[in-house]
């Protein structure tokens, strides 16, 4: 059964699928899912209601490759230090893409109910349609709309406590913030992007992030404007972001799918919506199970402590997934190139 679970909402009665997102400015409830590359899948249901989230099989997961080892992770940590010594970019992301095989009969439902429970995240989203099956755990507000007001709440800056943050997680943020800024600034009202909350930090299961508010009014247009003016989320690619893109799309050797895209639901009725950096994200794809982790590459960055970000941000999520419970330690779960 096809279903979008967000909120603590429950959508079922699939009406419509459509790839444009100017669907979204039209009527009903969408789940909305646009990949890294710009792919974008728009759900219409039917029936929308407060319900707890569904119950399903899930088996568990067994080893888990990835597309960058630690020597690889660790070069492209240098080349991205180049570039920035060369003047191309001042912060680019590196992400890489896990994987492993799809438990048999298992289903993202049955994920996604662990994750609620487990591993709980304010924007979290399950969706289960034919062909695409996300189970989202995000933390990280991309868009937020509501009428004409939007907000992005970018993230950037990891650590296990507090005390673990250094000075190069608030330059980053900061850096982030200015890009959200310039981003919402192609379609906002003049003088009406502003920052209400700057470097604030906020506590997640095992993780403590610096998170930073930025607000604007929409000067017209609707979604395909605001996607097109924002995407994908500066958080999850650099600065500047054009130069960031090109040079991620070098050192990366496979696509990021879901994982960095968008996430979440819009009710076109209301004119509100939430989208969510799709981060803490797995999805079904070729019988396999893919999860994405990166970090926030500045100068600043030592590139051995940027690998072990990727390992702690992942660690908790491939627990909840994985079939022994025991959170197995990603140097010997992660560390195999598919």
């Amino acid at each position: 059964m096809s279903f979008a679970y967000a909120g603590g909402l429950l959508a079922t009665g699939l009406a419509d699928v459509t790839t444009d997102p100017a669907a979204l400015d039209s009527a009903g409830w969408w789940a909305v899912v646009v990949t890294y590359e710009g792919k974008a899948t728009c759900a219409r249901f039917e029936t929308v209601r407060p319900a707890p989230h569904p119950g399903g099989v899930w088996a568990g997961t067994g080893e888990w490759s990835t597309s960058l080892d630690e020597a690889a992770y660790v070069a492209g940590v240098e080349r991205i230090r180049e570039a920035i010594a060369d003047g191309i970019v001042y912060q680019a992301n590196l992400c890489r893409v896990m994987s492993a095989e799809l438990p048999r009969r298992a289903d993202i439902t049955g994920l996604g109910a662990r994750l609620a429970a487990r591993h709980p995240a304010p924007y979290a989203m399950t969706l289960k349609l034919p062909g695409l099956e996300v189970a989202s755990a995000s933390p990280e507000l991309y868009l937020s709309r509501d009428g004409d007001v939007v907000e992005s709440r970018p993230i950037k800056g990891t650590g296990r406590t507090a005390g673990d943050l250094l000075p190069k997680d608030r330059a980053e943020n900061v850096m982030i913030v200015d890009l959200v800024r310039n981003d919402l600034g192609r379609v906002a009202e003049t003088g009406s992007v502003t920052v209400p909350g700057l470097c604030e930090e906020e506590e997640h299961p095992g993780l403590v992030h610096l998170v930073s508010t930025v607000r604007a009014r929409l000067a017209g247009g609707g979604w395909p404007e605001l996607l097109a003016a924002t995407f994908p989320p500066g958080s999850v690619t650099g600065a500047p972001k054009s130069s960031a893109l090109t040079l991620l799309e070098e050192l990366e050797p496979v696509p990021r799918g879901p994982y960095c895209g968008a996430i979440g639901w819009v009710d076109a009725d209301s004119r509100r919506g939430a989208l969510a950096v799709g981060i803490r994200t797995f999805w079904a794809d070729g019988g396999l199970l893919r999860f994405g982790t990166g970090a926030g590459i500045t100068w600043g960055s030592d590139p051995l402590r940027e690998w072990r970000e990727t390992e702690l941000k992942a660690a908790r999520l491939l627990e909840v997934a994985s079939s022994d419970g025991a959170g197995q330690d990603l140097a010997e779960r992660g560390t195999r190139r598919p």
